[in-house]
């Protein structure tokens, strides 16, 4: 086959360092379209994101040519960069450790992009760690609660 052809969709989410209430509501559109173009460069596409304070969900066509942990490495180092260049509120800023990145069936994507759409409200009433949780549950991925949080 002379062609290499591929549709990746992948969910990935990644809080703050000790989930600090860091991202204010004035930034987020434009860290939004920074890692969108870190996605870009990295011939990947970012299709939908949403944060609150404390962390983010991605949905990004993942490339055929990049290794998942090279393209989450990219957008969590060159974002945290970019983020403490825009002021002193940000000096400190660092995102935690650790991710999650969930693979997912173009036929749910409609349903995810809504879902991310929809932190705000949707943070009104589940912290991100039960969120986390539940993704992790959902995602049937068994994890130890003592490494999850940093």
């Amino acid at each position: 086959m002379p062609q290499s052809l591929a549709q990746i969709l992948v969910h990935l989410v990644f809080s703050t360092k000790n989930r600090d209430p860091l991202l204010a509501d004035d930034i987020r559109e434009e860290l939004h379209a920074y890692i969108g173009g870190i996605a870009d460069n990295l011939k990947a596409r970012l299709l939908k994101a949403g944060s609150v304070a404390d962390h983010i969900h991605l949905l990004i066509a993942h490339p055929r040519t990049c290794a998942p942990s090279e393209l989450v490495q990219e957008i969590k180092t060159g974002s945290s960069r970019w983020l403490k260049s825009k002021g002193s509120r940000y000096t400190n800023f660092h995102w935690q450790g650790g991710y999650g990145i969930f693979s997912i069936s173009p036929s749910h994507r409609a349903a995810l992009e809504a879902y991310i759409g929809n932190q705000a409200e949707h943070h009104r009433v589940i912290t991100f760690q039960e969120e986390y949780r539940r993704l992790l549950a959902k995602y049937e991925i068994q994890f130890d609660e003592r490494y999850v949080w940093d």
